[in-house]
């Protein structure tokens, strides 16, 4: 808990994959203050002609892109800190990536806890157990 999805415009890299989930796990917890140890991260790259911005693609453009969206549970951030967390997010892809479009999204996603878990658990449940 949280998920991340990630969309890169780049070919797949082991190498990018790595610096991209450490980013994310330092800026997650940093930030966000949610634990690395249960954060999970999947990444998709998607080659820079099929990704379309404007009615042309990346690679006419010859611009990077990434899109990634975390799921917290409601209430536990501050606007403050999710202005943060994106304000950052965007500052580290653009070092990672080089050249990135301006049109490159986060999405912080506030989900109820009764609605969201792992291992077939709500959070919900979680939060009543470990006040019991």
């Amino acid at each position: 808990m949280p998920i991340l999805n990630v969309k890169i415009s780049q070919p797949a890299s082991a190498e990018l994959t790595h610096a991209v989930s450490e980013t994310l796990l330092e800026l997650t917890t940093r930030i966000l203050r949610k634990k690395r140890e249960v954060t999970a991260i999947a990444v998709d790259y998607v080659p820079p002609q099929h990704w379309i911005v404007g009615g042309s693609s990346l690679a006419e453009q010859g611009k990077n892109s990434f899109y990634f969206d975390i799921k917290v549970v409601d209430g536990t951030n501050t606007k403050d800190e999710k202005a943060q967390y994106i304000a950052e997010s965007f500052a580290a892809f653009s070092k990672l990536l080089g050249n990135l479009h301006e049109e490159s999204y986060i999405y912080v996603h506030d989900v109820r806890a009764e609605a969201y878990g792992y291992g077939g658990l709500t959070q919900e449940y979680r939060y009543i157990k470990a006040k019991a």
